[in-house]
């Protein structure tokens, strides 16, 4: 069983671009207002939530361990 991840969108950061919807077909949604959310919070590890978290032109996203809450991204320094 591989790792389980936390995706969260900071809304106050979050300026509507989405790139995170077409980066990661199916994981998040604009609402009406524009604003991104992860269609599930808790979710397996993929590689195109990853990738839509990497190139958020705001770096809205933070996905982190399910459990331990250690960040997979953005990384610790």
């Amino acid at each position: 069983m591989g790792d389980r991840w936390h995706v969260e969108v900071d809304r106050a950061i979050c300026i509507g671009s989405a790139q995170c919807v077409n980066r990661a077909t199916g994981s998040f949604r604009l609402d009406s207002a524009m604003q991104s959310h992860p269609v599930d919070a808790e979710t397996d590890a993929n590689g195109r939530i990853l990738d839509a978290a990497e190139n958020c032109p705001v770096e809205a996203i933070t996905i982190t361990l399910l459990g331990s809450g250690e960040p997979v991204f953005p990384p610790e320094d």
